[in-house]
């Protein structure tokens, strides 16, 4: 449904656009009020389409078929309709209404046809008018009142509110106005007598009849009416049928009968005579039938077209000598023959057609008419011969030529299509179109790998634009279209390793490959033709890099410089677990299968190290005999080709208590350094040639041991350096010393078992400085204290661990707090040691941690190892 709302057409107005409906079925409509100059919009075509004005070009939006093609024009750059010459519609469409043209419009890239109706609206643009300027009646005297007298119908072209609406007569008191209305809305004025005439007294009556429409402005028409008055006549001419009704042929030829009017009339002599003539007939109806006044015969005087005009209504007028008259309607009804042949319109879409169009590919569209109706207007369309394309309906009168089967130009280029449309007329007429469509070669092959996908092995380290593999492809077509090029598809970082020859397919590696960073990684390679457009494949091609022995083990603990630990009465057993070596190797596979062996200790038969697991345990017992500080360098090896090794340093300090290990403590850990010692032995061998300099190297020593101060450890035994109860640690802890090395004071206590090692931190609580400690001696400490809820006691639980495990632990500790330390060293007091107080400036429930490494004094935590109810603190 389309309504318009609040629209009204005067004559002057032109209103570009009333209202457009776009239908489900591809149905667009326009309302325009007819009268348009050449130019006037109709309505955006492109735009209710949905199409912007940059896509016409490719979508080619055109008018292809319709008679009323040459009243619109299509703008190609914007897409409007437009009227090309003025519209009438009286003189197109005369009484039909609703007055509608329809064009077939067709959009390419994708191809569719829509179907366009445009109604055209009526203005008031003609005034009702008279066939008749004047009407002469002759009435007897003696006519009755009441007698009624058709005057003629006033017509008006237009049609709704601006058709005829009514008739006005001039006042007269002898005559007065009666309009009557037929089946089809038209309006006919009679006049009514109301009074007896008097000839003597008035010969004559002239009156005036007005036809009024209902536009606007109004407009009218006027015909004079005279009216003379005679002697009597006693019957008037009486019609055998009131209305006739005939159908005439429209293929009737000039000259014949077409029907006959009769008329009687009771009088005699000349009042029986009776003359017949149309009293009510339009122009175009007067040139094509004639009325003979006599026999009231009606024949045929031009030709009859039911395309044209469908049907006539006259008024015959029968008058006898008298002059008394009577009056019958004549509708004449023009019937359709089969005299028009299908007319066929070809619009070639797609020509020459690529031979590797798809089926249903719209090939070129037939517009197909005839202006019969009925069955006499029904139109097949059908193809001559056995081809590769069909005809589909896409409305009553548009078919669409498309692609049915594939195509081959190889088999055949070319194509005679015959089109031949028939109706269903009898007979049947039929007419014919032919259509040479051309078949054109495309690039219909793409390019084909030898093989899906390839595979290649790089080994690692390899050189810059060292070629990888060769890809290969083939192209079954010719020419440009069969000349294959390689570029690498898509992007990424793996697209960034290798390039591509285009001219060969070979990859060369655009950088040295590293296992350990990327060991494997796939990138795709596009073969494409010469072709327009280009049809390509893709291969991936997988580069798997393959490990070289390029990197060293790597020893994780012992930190680099070394690292020192101790045994005690424990290690008196044969395998006792003195540390362990942990290293890693970056590489995969034999690369990184590590093996461990003792390189140099002093005493070879005393230290072994596990092949596989890097432990380093006791082969004997322990002697006394042995030396109480032990160097051990353990070499890692892995099994490349060739092998590469690193080594580990460890050094471990036998004791029995902390007074056996005094002097040890009380030794510079530098002394300990391999380094150091190379030093001194350098000094030693160049003291004879050189005091100077050996001079030198004793004043800058006794620079720095002035800048440390005293050691360590003689501040521990001072005589008030521990608090009066509870765990401590030497205010001064590590000072001067840190990373290097680690002095270990224990609190007074039960004397520590032999063999008994530290806890690591990650098996206790760590204490901060802040929260207060067990004012308990450390021999003393309550099961709840170090025992949560639910756990045993801690010298039960620190008896259930072995001293391999306490040890190992309690070096990773170490070795992850001094990883920056040139050597880490571990000395533990092995016997009782619960004799002396540490630090006389440690408070109570309190321990505070002095370093001096990096110019910078730090509070650290204190962290209780609790072995069988003592502590230790460690830092």
């Amino acid at each position: 449904k389309c309504i318009c709302s609040g629209w009204r057409c005067g004559p002057q107005q032109r209103a570009l656009l009333c209202c457009v409906l776009v239908a489900a079925w591809e149905r667009l409509r326009y309302v325009i009020p007819e009268e348009l100059g050449r130019g006037s919009l109709v309505g955006p075509l492109a735009r209710d389409l949905g199409l912007s004005p940059a896509e016409l070009p490719a979508r080619q939006l055109r008018i292809v078929s319709g008679d009323e093609k040459r009243y619109f024009v299509l703008e190609e750059e914007s897409g409007n309709l437009r009227v090309n010459e003025r519209i009438d519609r009286e003189g197109i469409c005369g009484d039909v209404t609703p007055c509608v043209f329809g064009l077939e419009t067709v959009m390419e890239n994708p191809f569719n046809i829509y179907h366009v109706s445009i109604t055209i609206q009526d203005i008031n643009d003609n005034a009702p008018r008279f066939d008749k300027e004047v009407v002469a009646i002759e009435l007897i005297e003696s006519t009755p009142p009441g007698t009624r007298l058709p005057l003629g119908t006033g017509r008006d072209p237009d049609i709704g509110v601006n058709s005829l609406q009514s008739y006005q007569l001039t006042p007269n008191p002898l005559f007065s106005l009666v309009v009557k209305e037929d089946s089809d809305g038209r309006k006919h004025a009679e006049l009514l007598l109301e009074k007896n005439l008097d000839r003597e007294k008035q010969k004559s009556h002239n009156l005036i009849l007005t036809a009024v429409d209902g536009g606007d402005p109004v407009r009218s028409g006027t015909t004079q009416i005279k009216i003379d008055v005679t002697d009597a006549n006693d019957n008037a001419p009486v019609f055998t049928k009131e209305i006739y009704k005939v159908g005439v042929p429209e293929n009737l030829p000039e000259g014949s009968l077409a029907f006959q009017v009769k008329a009687t009339d009771g009088d005699e002599g000349t009042n029986a005579e009776i003359t017949y003539s149309f009293n009510d007939i339009a122009s175009s109806a007067r040139q094509l039938f004639s009325l003979d006044p006599k026999t009231g015969d009606v024949r045929i005087t031009g030709p009859l077209d039911y395309e044209d005009v469908k049907y006539y209504k006259v008024t015959v007028e029968g008058k006898d000598g008298g002059g008394l008259s009577a009056h019958a309607k004549v509708h004449i009804d023009i019937i359709d023959v089969n005299d028009n042949a299908p007319s066929l319109t070809l619009l070639p879409i797609l020509n020459p057609i690529p031979e590797d169009s798809v089926p249903s590919t719209v090939v070129a569209v037939i517009n197909v008419r005839d202006r019969d109706s009925g069955v006499n207007g029904e139109v097949t369309c059908n193809l001559d011969g056995d081809l590769p394309f069909k005809l589909e309906a896409s409305s009553e009168s548009t078919y669409k030529l498309v692609i049915e089967n594939s195509l081959d130009r190889e088999e055949v280029s070319t194509y005679n299509i015959t089109i031949i449309a028939t109706d269903r007329g009898s007979p049947a007429l039929s007419s014919r179109a032919d259509l040479v469509l051309e078949v054109s070669d495309v690039n219909d092959n793409a390019p084909v790998f030898e093989e899906a996908a390839y595979s290649a092995y790089v080994p690692e380290n390899n050189a810059a634009g060292e070629p990888v593999l060769r890809v290969s492809a083939r192209d079954a077509d010719a020419g440009a279209n069969g000349r294959v090029s390689y570029a690498l598809a898509g992007g990424g970082a793996d697209a960034a390793f290798v390039s591509v020859r285009a001219e060969t397919g070979e990859l060369y590696a655009q950088r040295s490959f590293d296992y350990e960073r990327c060991r494997e990684f796939a990138v795709e390679v596009r073969a494409r033709d010469g072709g327009t457009p280009a049809r390509s494949a893709t291969a991936t091609v997988r580069v798997f890099v393959l490990d070289r022995n390029d990197n060293a083990p790597r020893v994780l603990w012992p930190a680099a410089g070394g690292a020192e630990g101790g045994a005690g009465a424990a290690a008196g057993e044969a395998g006792y677990l003195v540390a362990k070596v942990v290293a890693v190797d970056a590489d995969a596979g034999r690369n990184a299968w590590l093996s461990y062996e003792l390189l140099q200790a002093p005493e070879p038969a005393l230290f072994r190290v596990g092949l596989h697991s890097g432990e380093v345990r006791t082969t004997r017992a322990v002697s006394e005999r042995d030396a109480a500080k032990q160097r051990l360098v353990a070499v890692v090896k892995d099994h490349g080709q060739p092998a590469l090794s690193a080594t580990a340093t460890l050094h471990v300090v036998l004791a029995e208590s902390v007074q056996d290990a005094l002097p040890e403590l009380n030794e510079d850990p530098e002394a300990a350094d391999p380094q150091a010692e190379l030093r001194f032995s350098l000094v030693l061998a160049l003291a004879l040639l050189s005091a100077a300099f050996l001079l030198s190297a004793a004043l800058t020593l006794l620079t720095r041991l002035r800048r440390a101060g005293p050691p360590a450890v003689l501040r521990c035994l001072g005589t008030r350096r521990f608090s009066a109860s509870g765990p401590a640690v030497p205010a001064d802890f590590c000072e001067g010393t840190l990373p290097y090395s680690y002095n270990l004071c224990v609190a007074p206590g039960r004397a520590v078992p032999e063999g008994a090692w530290l806890l690591p931190p990650a098996l206790l609580p760590s204490v901060p400085v802040e929260e207060p400690l067990s004012g308990e001696p450390c021999g003393n400490r309550s099961p709840s204290d170090s025992a949560g809820p639910g756990d045993q006691p801690d010298h039960l639980r620190a008896s259930q661990v072995s001293n391999s495990a306490l040890f190992s632990h309690c070096l990773s500790f170490f070795s992850s707090s001094a990883q920056n330390a040139e050597s880490f060293f571990l000395r533990v007091s092995l016997g009782s040691v619960c004799r002396t107080r540490c630090s006389e400036t440690l408070q109570e429930n309190k321990a505070e941690l002095h370093c001096s490494c990096a110019s910078q004094r730090t509070v650290n935590s204190f962290s209780p190892c609790l072995i069988s109810g003592h502590a230790a603190g460690f830092g």
